[in-house]
């Protein structure tokens, strides 16, 4: 049976761990925004953190359009799941905010090493080895962050798909109600998003794939010493 949904725990140091944990989740949807854009411009068309894209693109290679590989979407796509399986086996968490700490932490390690990766090998990164490493990576690091985010149960709060964020969105503003909080989720999720993938492409055009990821990985870091520096984050 899959894991339980972090149940909420009462009391005002469990009410100070969830008001850091839905922004943490804001600014982890700006780091899938930087890892796709380092990902798809720099080691050749191809996604790790948004998976459907990668299905799509991979009906593209199937079809023999030029300039997609149909390899490195299939080792994007069984990473990523590799990386749900492993955090779909997590014990039960404390809190919301213990869960977001463990997930976190791998996400920042994992990307970490495939910044490595890719600082190292900056001239063949989109090539041989180096592509297939730093692709395993990075989709296993979101494949994990799919998995954390689920048990978090966070309304209107994923970090990496926006179809049915932009679908909600829209029927918050034919119905009237931009007010409501699943409203304001939505926006600052297409919004981050959008920031991230702007400042990954920058970092990519200007740096390399390297330094986006090395941007990537130092965002995480700065959201997990946010929540762990909440009040009561690391009790109950």
């Amino acid at each position: 049976m899959p894991p339980e949904p972090v149940k909420r725990v009462a009391g005002p140091a469990a009410r100070n761990r969830e008001r850091r944990v839905l922004p943490a989740l804001v600014v982890l949807t700006a780091v899938s925004g930087v890892v796709d854009a380092a990902s798809y411009l720099g080691l050749g068309h191809v996604f790790t953190a948004n998976m459907t894209g990668n299905v799509v693109i991979l009906g593209f290679a199937a079809a023999g359009a030029p300039g997609f590989s149909a390899s490195a979407c299939l080792a994007s796509l069984a990473a990523f799941v590799l990386g749900a399986a492993s955090a779909g086996r997590l014990g039960p968490a404390r809190s919301r905010a213990a869960l977001l700490i463990i997930g976190g932490t791998a996400e920042a390690a994992l990307i970490g090493a495939a910044a490595v990766i890719a600082l190292a090998h900056h001239e063949s990164v989109a090539t041989g080895w180096t592509r297939v490493a730093v692709i395993a990576l990075l989709a296993f690091a979101m494949g994990m962050r799919n998995a954390v985010v689920r048990r978090l149960a966070v309304a209107e709060m994923r970090t990496n798909v926006l179809t049915t964020t932009l679908a909600g969105l829209a029927a918050d503003v034919a119905g009237g109600g931009v007010a409501s909080p699943n409203a304001g989720r939505r926006l600052a999720a297409v919004v981050t998003m959008c920031a991230g993938a702007l400042v990954g492409a920058a970092l990519y055009l200007h740096q390399g794939t390297g330094w986006a990821l090395v941007a990537a990985g130092c965002l995480v870091a700065v959201t997990l010493a946010f929540v762990i520096a909440g009040p009561g984050s690391a009790q109950r």
